[in-house]
């Protein structure tokens, strides 16, 4: 990255800090992820504020406060293999995966915005992400099961064929609900699963089918 890039990236990764994330390694993917890359040009000079902004197609980049909490929240499992990924949106929470799982493996139903984000972890050097052009609510059974699976829009209930993908000890993280939707964290236990509830949160609907 270039000198002020890296440095709005890490000024970044230091207010998330003094929000509460603790853990040196999202700190760290955070202050070397250039998240200018990630939005339109035209929204460029924002993209290191913590907030969200549109990426078309009705959908946003996360706010990075929820991109690192998200992702504290995965690490915390201790298990750090393989990690699924719902909804690919701008690739910026998949650069960030990328630089923290040995694979990621992500799927967005909208074909032109993962295309967009091809192209952009391409530019990053970040070659261990595998993406599917599909339905997030069906998963991706044929690479599972996952260690972890994290889900960056929000279902009205938590799909069973995801709960189904994940390895036994995994962790999901999903946002949940229609008007009020919080963020929860469900942990498999053989065929039992342990589910908390984080903090209130607002995302994007999680619409089923798939987009060409």
């Amino acid at each position: 990255m270039a000198v002020a890039t890296q440095r709005s990236a890490v000024v970044l990764a230091q207010k998330l800090q003094s929000e509460g994330i603790t853990n040196p390694a999202v700190i760290s993917a955070i202050a070397n992820t250039p998240r200018h890359l990630f939005v339109e040009t035209v929204l460029a000079h924002k993209a290191y504020e913590n907030t969200a902004l549109p990426i078309g197609h009705g959908q946003t980049i996360s706010q990075p406060y929820i991109v690192a909490r998200m992702t504290e929240l995965l690490l915390n499992s201790g298990r750090h293999q393989q990690v699924l990924e719902i909804g690919t949106g701008s690739g910026y929470q998949t650069a960030v995966l990328a630089r923290l799982f040995e694979r990621v493996c992500s799927v967005e139903r909208i074909k032109s915005l993962q295309f967009q984000a091809k192209r952009r972890l391409q530019q990053l050097d970040l070659h261990n992400v595998s993406m599917k052009h599909g339905d997030g609510w069906q998963g991706w059974p044929s690479k599972g099961p996952f260690d972890c699976i994290l889900v960056t829009a929000a279902p009205s209930a938590v799909p069973q064929a995801l709960l189904q993908q994940l390895s036994d000890g995994g962790r999901l993280v999903i946002p949940v609900g229609t008007d009020e939707q919080v963020l929860r964290v469900i942990t498999r236990d053989g065929e039992q699963f342990h589910e908390e509830s984080v903090e209130a949160v607002r995302f994007v609907p999680l619409v089923p089918g798939a987009l060409a």
